[in-house]
């Protein structure tokens, strides 16, 4: 079994306490498949979820200890561990949005896609999947079919 990875952008890692498709799908995923987020992607999820959780009316408490629980599923990586890709990144990125170089930093350096809603990341180089589209991703490879020898 190949073990596959992907990188997740904070909107994703927001979607996750907010809703509950994309906590699923991480949770529901796999065992080959390993997740990964810039540290920073947490920090921007545990700053701008505050004000989301008080427009929804929603225990901020509770949703910031799921995004705490992700951490289990979902691995923080430190920025001293994709710092020497800040350049490489924000050759790609930086015209459209600098901030987002530490997602992309992180997928170049694991030489994975970026799970994202943000636009921002098509045509970087780097394969990007959307929540509408990953599952395609996520899911298993098919089996071969009777024709086709395994292996």
């Amino acid at each position: 079994m190949t073990q596959r990875a992907i990188v997740l952008d904070a909107n994703i890692l927001i979607r996750a306490v907010l809703g509950r498709r994309v906590r699923e799908l991480i949770v529901e995923s796999p065992a080959d498949v390993s997740f990964f987020a810039p540290d920073a992607a947490f920090d921007e999820a545990r700053k701008y979820l505050p004000e989301l959780l008080e427009k929804r009316g929603v225990d901020g408490v509770a949703a910031l200890a799921t995004l705490d629980a992700l951490e289990a599923v979902v691995r923080p990586l430190d920025s001293d561990l994709y710092r020497s890709f800040e350049q490489p990144a924000l050759a790609r990125i930086g015209e459209r949005d600098a901030d987002d170089w530490p997602a992309l930093a992180c997928a170049l350096m694991l030489d994975c896609p970026v799970w994202t809603e943000d636009t921002d990341f098509f045509g970087t180089g780097v394969a990007t999947w959307t929540t509408s589209r990953v599952k395609l991703f996520l899911s298993p490879d098919e089996p071969p079919s009777p024709e086709e020898p395994a292996g």
